[in-house]
């Protein structure tokens, strides 16, 4: 974003070389994913709320909600298969302005069906957005850079995480919730009003004869063990991400904590510690490898996970910090691993991690909430250390060509 291009042609001889205007580079993906997946987890600040407006349970206002990320699957994978014919510049612009359309219709929603489709669609057009801009950090960055440019992108994602929780709480509380879902539709357009300004018309990328499908490429990821086992990482991450921080929220509201909406929205200020570390998940896999980092980050997560189940507010915000902190980092370690892992058509690749990722929230929030439903909060963080456990397994399977070809000159690989 500013202008990807332009590094690449005129520094291209010397790719060690950082490029010029990182940390303004870096502000503007940052900014651009914030707008993009901020309608994505705000909604989870006013969930209490919403349960009690359309008088169901829990785990079926958390299913609803989560929704989106059923869409985003979807498009996600079919953004992956299509991309080759896409503009991203374009793609990106389309995307958002449409997601302001459901946004918008979610504030007069009169069921939750209707509610539930809506964020479907807003899933759609998100990981429509967040796929193709994923695809151009891949083509326009360096390999030396991508790993910045796809933290900055995450550091954005977790940000959305933050502020839109905070925004969303505070709107709802002064305005109501509909007033909220209008505000959000806002914050869509000028996404796609900052991507009209900061993307530039890329020149079509040199035509190269397609020796194989969408499909054809998809399969062939997927019998790359490493690719496999980092497209199930992301299932794992999202899974017990969503698991968290959907169904911490009843227990926020609950005695003894009985936090109120407004004070339910400040306890996202957890997430400020994850803003500032994941920033710097390119520089520790390029120094300690993909798979330390990614165990650590998990690792960290694991350890939030016992806190989570006190009665003290200052332990379960604790653990609440670590928990975000650990799984954003894995997930900007996982997704820089996968730009750097495939070599052609990353757009196929990105798209088919989204989906993997994107389903580890939908299949999250439905398993979690059953678990929070039928057993209580502890039976849900269990089932989230399952989760961790499986993704700390498949980390080990990590691999790029150049950790065999090069191991003993390139540790950092991982």
């Amino acid at each position: 974003m500013t202008d990807f291009s332009a590094p690449m042609k005129t520094r291209a001889i010397d790719a060690r070389d950082p490029p010029p205007g990182v940390p303004l580079r870096s502000l503007v993906i940052g900014l651009t994913a914030f707008l993009t997946v901020v309608d994505l987890f705000a909604t989870q600040a006013i969930l209490p709320s919403l349960t009690r407006h359309y008088n169901v349970t829990p785990a079926a206002m958390g299913a609803a909600v989560n929704a989106s990320t059923l869409g985003m699957a979807v498009a996600s994978l079919l953004v992956g298969f299509l991309s080759p014919h896409i503009d991203r510049r374009l793609g990106i612009l389309v995307s958002l302005v449409l997601l302001a359309i459901p946004t918008t219709l979610l504030a007069g929603a009169p069921d939750l069906t209707t509610f539930t489709i809506l964020r479907v669609l807003q899933g759609l057009c998100m990981a429509s957005a967040f796929a193709l801009t994923l695809a151009h950090l891949g083509e326009q960055c360096s390999a030396m850079d991508a790993g910045g440019a796809f933290a900055a992108y995450i550091t954005g994602n977790v940000a959305s995480n933050l502020i839109g929780r905070l925004i969303s709480a505070a709107v709802a509380d002064t305005f109501g919730l509909a007033s909220n879902f209008y505000f959000f539709a806002l914050l869509n357009l000028a996404g796609a009003v900052l991507v009209y300004f900061t993307i530039p018309r890329a020149d079509p990328l040199p035509a190269v004869p397609v020796a194989r499908s969408p499909l054809a490429e998809t399969l062939a990821h997927w019998r790359n063990p490493s690719l496999c086992s980092a497209f199930a990482i992301g299932f794992c991450i999202l899974f017990a991400f969503i698991g968290t921080f959907t169904f911490v929220n009843f227990v926020l509201v609950r005695p003894p904590l009985s936090l109120g909406r407004m004070d339910l929205g400040l306890v996202y200020l957890v997430f400020v510690p994850s803003v500032v570390t994941t920033l710097f998940a390119g520089k520790a896999v390029m120094r300690f490898g993909t798979r330390p980092a990614i165990w650590g980050a998990l690792a960290v997560a694991a350890i939030g996970l016992p806190l989570l189940l006190s009665s003290r507010l200052s332990h379960v915000l604790t653990g609440m910090v670590l928990v975000g902190a650990g799984t954003f980092f894995a997930q900007a370690s996982a997704t820089g691993f996968v730009g750097r892992a495939v070599q052609d058509n990353r757009g196929v690749a990105s798209g088919t991690y989204l989906a993997c990722y994107f389903s580890g929230g939908m299949v999250g929030s439905a398993v979690i909430g059953q678990l929070f439903d039928r057993f209580g909060w502890t039976a849900s963080v269990a089932g989230v250390a399952g989760s961790l456990a499986i993704a700390a397994l498949l980390t080990a399977r990590l691999e790029l060509p150049s950790d065999r070809a090069e191991k003993p000159m390139m540790p950092a690989h991982g």
